[in-house]
């Protein structure tokens, strides 16, 4: 990147930074079960909710029990189960068809991050009735208030359920894009282990690892302060110490709850002080691959902590201590490479893959441009890049085979 576009980029991220604790950033209220949302509901007077899933969630039984509950107390229940692994703007509108249909009151987001994206849009779509999502993409373009949204998160990893952000695709251009606004918080969380039960062990990991990246990217970059820190580590902690468990026995109640609670603190960490080109490249994968963020995140990791290279050897020195895997005595060099193969070897334990298969590498540059318009200047990083400086990822992380064409 030039000299002119770091300056810029830095001059962006500062002001950021010192607005930061003006900001009306707040955290959702905390339920530990399910079974309380029916009590809210009544209590709030509530007599029409939304449910915002997927079909193979609700086909599998999960959603059952709530809706039973919520029926006995006379409150009806419109569900919309075609939420996609990268919702779209399409998505989003039949949701809202629904919502509209059903006179709804409230959102009920009950599974992983992308049913939350799609009731985190849809809850912007009914504020701005008039405004289509490609006029809401970007920083504070939401300011009304949406409708209460309760997040009950069924995966360990997006800590969606506490933050600010929407992803949504387009579905003709395939490009992802980012809604920012304190508004989308949920106002409560549902961290319910039991919710998690049947999260197969391959999303178990990566999800999991998608918690990790969030804690990561907001611990090295530049708009860290003491609160997001101390999140950051703890995250990491719990990270280390139970998703192997929850991976290995997902009836681990004890794993279980300690990764939600890891990917809820991570959550707040990144919310306030934000990810980076891990996150950038990721989302540009997802949409034109549909490649699974948590995946894409998990093997993207390694590859770009290494290359900043001693930028962050400190700070990851530090999350290496706090993981277990390094010591204060050892060098910050040494312990931030001890920290990353920690990483390489959760994934290699966890089966996940070293590269990544079916990346057109004609589809990069345009892949990198979007990642770099996302990234910059809004995402703190310890080194700049511009996107053809970013295009160097794309072809770490393709497999082996597509890297000889």
């Amino acid at each position: 990147m030039n000299v002119f576009g770091r300056i810029g980029c830095r001059i962006f991220q500062t002001a950021f930074r010192l607005a930061m604790p003006f900001l009306p950033y707040r955290e959702p209220e905390r339920l530990g079960s399910v079974s309380e949302i029916a009590d809210l509901l009544e209590k709030k007077g509530i007599k029409s909710a939304m449910f915002v899933t997927a079909a193979g969630l609700r086909k599998s039984g999960l959603t059952a029990p709530l809706e039973d509950r919520l029926a006995a107390r006379g409150i009806r229940c419109t569900v919309y189960d075609g939420t996609r692994a990268n919702p779209t703007a399409a998505n989003v509108e039949e949701a809202r068809v629904s919502y509209l249909a059903g006179g709804c009151e409230c959102l009920i987001a009950f599974g992983g991050g992308s049913s939350m994206d799609c009731a985190k849009a849809l809850g912007a779509r009914t504020a701005y009735p008039k405004k289509p999502l490609s006029k809401l993409r970007g920083v504070l373009r939401v300011l009304r208030r949406i409708p209460p949204l309760i997040a009950v998160p069924t995966t360990a990893g997006t800590g969606s359920e506490v933050t600010l952000a929407a992803v949504i695709t387009d579905e003709v251009t395939r490009h992802k894009y980012t809604m920012n606004d304190f508004t989308l918080i949920p106002r409560y969380a549902v961290l319910d282990p039991e919710a998690t039960y049947s999260l197969p062990p391959s999303l178990t990991a990566t999800t999991g690892m998608d918690a990790l990246t969030h804690a990561v990217e907001a611990y090295i970059g530049r708009s860290t302060t003491r609160e997001t820190r101390r999140r950051a580590l703890y995250a990491v902690k719990l990270i280390f110490a139970n998703i192997r468990r929850a991976y290995s026995d997902g009836r681990d109640r004890e794993a279980r709850a300690n990764m939600l609670d890891a990917a809820y603190n991570a959550g707040i960490a990144f919310s306030k002080s934000y990810v980076g080109y891990i996150h950038a490249v990721a989302h540009s994968l997802g949409g034109q691959y549909n490649i699974p963020h948590g995946l894409a995140n998990s093997v993207l990791m390694p590859i770009v902590l290494r290359d900043y290279g001693a930028k962050v050897h400190k700070k990851l020195h530090r999350m290496g201590v706090a993981a277990g895997v390094a010591s204060e005595s050892d060098t910050h060099a040494d312990g931030a490479e001890k920290f990353i193969s920690a990483i390489e070897e959760l994934n290699r334990t966890m089966n996940i893959p070293a590269r990544l298969d079916g990346i057109d590498g004609g589809d990069i540059p345009r892949m990198a441009r979007y990642a770099a318009k996302e990234a910059n200047p809004l995402y703190p990083v310890p080194v700049l890049r511009d996107a053809k400086e970013l295009e160097r990822y794309y072809r770490l992380v393709m497999s082996g085979k597509e890297n000889k064409q």
